[in-house]
């Protein structure tokens, strides 16, 4: 039971949109998939919902390939920016659809949660701001009940109160029912305690893959006086450094366990400061992560 991606590639004229993505989704995790503006991140979820056909490479849902198969794609709920329902339906309308379309669509939930985010039930979708058109979809996504949910930029024009709100049901909805959610996003410092794996996509390729906690324990950060710090990393390995003055703060290819020489300070990373190192030591060619 998983979601297996073998070697997809995709090309939009000469863009390389997607190269040679190799990636297994198990069930029980939420995914955090992340990578700057470009990295093909969309594409991919665009291609493991049949929204576009990969060049090469192929999709398989539970074994089964996606490909105009309504079997497997029942199996998966796309949240993202676009909205398939007709624009002279209400909110409630569509999530009856939604109900004939998905046999385990929690309706009562949905329209309990629509309550909850002050959704209006009897509103056009056309007519919603940004904000409830994104909850509109967060609404369908935490009461779709598929196996595998993925969310797109979800808390797209959400204030701080409804994303909070948002995380805090998903994790509900995650905890409650057998589900795998895969959650692309830029805002990694809020999401970073929810993700227990994390996808790490750069110009089409899977530059990581691997739980959260292994990559961010695979480095760390030391600052302190440019000249002690120069010192203490003579013979380690430095990823990145940035200098301000008289200090200087180094990325290292590693835990310390040792003690520090007065002066120096170690910050365990954090996976937003991971991912930032690792554009930044990628961007320099002078290592990676």
């Amino acid at each position: 039971m998983s979601i297996n991606c073998q070697a997809i590639s995709k090309r939009f004229g000469t863009t390389q949109a997607l190269d040679n993505v190799t990636l297994t989704l198990d069930p029980g995790h939420i995914y955090g998939l992340l990578g700057n503006n470009g990295a093909g991140k969309s594409t991919l979820l665009s291609i493991l919902t049949d929204r576009q056909i990969p060049d090469e490479g192929s999709v398989l849902i539970d074994g089964m390939p996606i490909r105009n198969n309504d079997k497997a794609l029942h199996r998966v709920f796309l949240v993202g920016e676009q909205n398939f329902f007709p624009d002279d339906m209400k909110v409630f309308r569509c999530l009856q659809t939604a109900s004939y379309f998905y046999p385990d669509f929690d309706l009562e939930r949905a329209t309990a949660l629509a309550d909850q985010f002050g959704l209006p039930l009897k509103k056009k979708i056309p007519n919603l701001s940004t904000g409830y058109s994104s909850i509109f979809r967060l609404v369908l996504g935490l009461c779709v009940n598929t196996p595998y949910v993925i969310f797109d930029e979800p808390v797209l024009g959400l204030d701080a109160q409804h994303r909070e709100m948002f995380y805090r049901l998903l994790v509900e909805t995650f905890m409650g029912r057998s589900c795998t959610v895969i959650l692309s996003t830029h805002l990694i410092d809020e999401v970073e305690d929810l993700i227990d794996y994390t996808i790490i996509l750069r110009e089409g390729k899977v530059l990581r893959s691997a739980p959260t906690e292994e990559l961010v324990s695979t480095a760390c950060a030391l600052s302190g006086p440019a000249e002690l710090v120069d010192q203490f990393t003579q013979n380690k390995t430095v990823l990145t450094r940035h200098s301000l003055g008289g200090l200087k703060t180094v990325t290292l290819k590693e835990e310390l366990t040792e003690s520090l020489p007065e002066g120096l300070k170690k910050n365990k990373m954090r996976l937003q400061d991971y991912f930032i190192r690792l554009q930044e030591a990628e961007d320099q060619k002078g290592g990676t992560l």
